[in-house]
């Protein structure tokens, strides 16, 4: 997927309509406790800048439901000022993304200029699905209405939001689709993602290994289907592990399970032969608390213990796989690394990869808990690339289509 970038186009006095993931964690005082995505957001922003575009930034932050005015915990200001730290300039932020306040905002722009649009959520239109819209005429009047004052606030298109780019919202696709004629182009992050994710797949350097953990088989069937014809090795950790065991007739005790998956697990731990390794102890607890008494148990988990981390044994072969690996996709933890003392095996696998980046392999970290864990261990900068986006990082090893990107200008 070869997509035209900003640096491709010319944009002084051109009002550019940037769509970027400004989503980040706020505390209860509405300080940002994490703005990985914001300075994610800096290159493309201070590439428009600096040409001259008169820029309009938008973006979503949580899932505001209700009356926006009566619950401002999901507004985008804090963002704002968030951001003129960073570019060490004024931020314009706008009490709306449409209506009289937006255009009168974008009109009051000069080139070089830069606004924040108000959290895209407070509209319900935002989030109504495609297959919504068809189906009911009204939900789609509401949404091309909504996507038609966006769009009409622009001269050029810019998606720089990976971790949104596998949703149909309204400013992903609805907005380019309307603004057909006109630049449509991708930022400098979505074009990293392409090329890690992309040439992951397409050729990596091998052996090429896939860490999948986090909670339900039923959340990574898809991608497993996809990357076992592709991968040399598939290491299974978090409690996903529990259901391929189940499957089997292990007992897990009070382990996370699904029973419901048993059959898919069986499935999927035939398919893909001796490239799907489990993990063969775990660390276990009678409760999930921090500092609660632990063991660790060979195989089968005693009526009562809960399954909480992958165990030594388990961590020595993954560690044994990833000494030589050329290509590492990670997605998911391995245990509760929340939670001390469940945190080991995340860590570690953490430390593997870092070791393997410093050899030279390639060590992609598919975002959300994964990315959280990498900078929980202080190793950010030492793996090749780590992923905005958690649920799109999947979509796209998955191989799903990306309307929101397909949608764009290509190179």
């Amino acid at each position: 997927m070869v997509k035209k970038t900003v640096r491709a186009i010319e944009v002084r006095g051109q009002r550019v309509l940037a769509r970027l993931d400004l989503n980040v964690p706020l505390d209860d005082h509405d300080r940002i406790t994490d703005d990985r995505r914001i300075r994610a957001a800096l290159p493309t922003i201070t590439h428009l800048l600096s040409g001259g575009a008169r820029l309009i930034l938008m973006s979503h932050l949580g899932r505001p439901k209700g009356d926006p005015t009566a619950d401002k915990r999901f507004t985008l200001a804090p963002v704002a000022a968030r951001l003129a730290e960073l570019l060490g300039r004024p931020m314009a932020f706008v009490s709306d993304c449409v209506g009289p306040c937006a255009s009168d905002a974008v009109a009051e722009l000069g080139n070089g200029d830069c606004c924040l649009l108000e959290n895209l959520r407070f509209h319900k239109a935002e989030t109504i699905k495609d297959s919504k819209a068809a189906a009911n005429p009204a939900l789609g009047e509401a949404k091309t209405s909504f996507a038609r004052e966006l769009a009409d606030l622009a001269d050029v298109y810019v998606n720089d939001a990976f971790g949104t780019c596998h949703r149909d919202n309204a400013s992903m696709l609805t907005v380019p689709q309307l603004m057909e004629g006109k630049a449509r182009v991708i930022g400098f992050l979505i074009e990293k993602e392409l090329k890690f994710l992309g040439e992951a797949l397409a050729e990596p350097a091998r052996p090429f290994v896939a860490i999948l953990g986090g909670a339900k088989v039923s959340d990574k069937i898809g991608v497993i289907d996809a990357l076992r014809s592709k991968c040399d090795y598939i290491l299974i950790g978090g409690a996903m592990t529990y259901t391929f065991m189940g499957a089997e007739g292990v007992n897990v005790g009070r382990s996370l399970c699904e029973p419901d998956a048993f059959d898919t697990a069986r499935r999927l731990r035939a398919s893909a032969g001796d490239k799907l390794r489990l993990p063969v102890d775990s660390v276990v607890a009678a409760e999930l608390k921090p500092g609660v008494e632990t063991w660790v148990c060979d195989g089968a988990i005693p009526d009562g213990a809960l399954g909480l981390d992958i165990g030594p044994r388990t961590l020595n072969a993954y560690a044994e796989i990833l000494s030589n690996a050329g290509t590492v996709v990670w997605n998911g933890p391995m245990g509760v690394f929340e939670t001390p003392p469940f945190e080991r095996g995340t860590m570690e696998i953490a430390h593997r990869l870092a070791e393997a980046t410093d050899r030279g392999a390639i060590t992609i970290i598919g975002g959300g808990d994964s990315a959280a864990a990498v900078d929980q261990a202080g190793l950010s900068d030492r793996m090749t690339h780590i992923s905005t986006g958690g649920g799109a990082s999947l979509e796209y090893l998955e191989g799903k289509p990306f309307r929101a990107l397909e949608v764009l200008d290509d190179a």
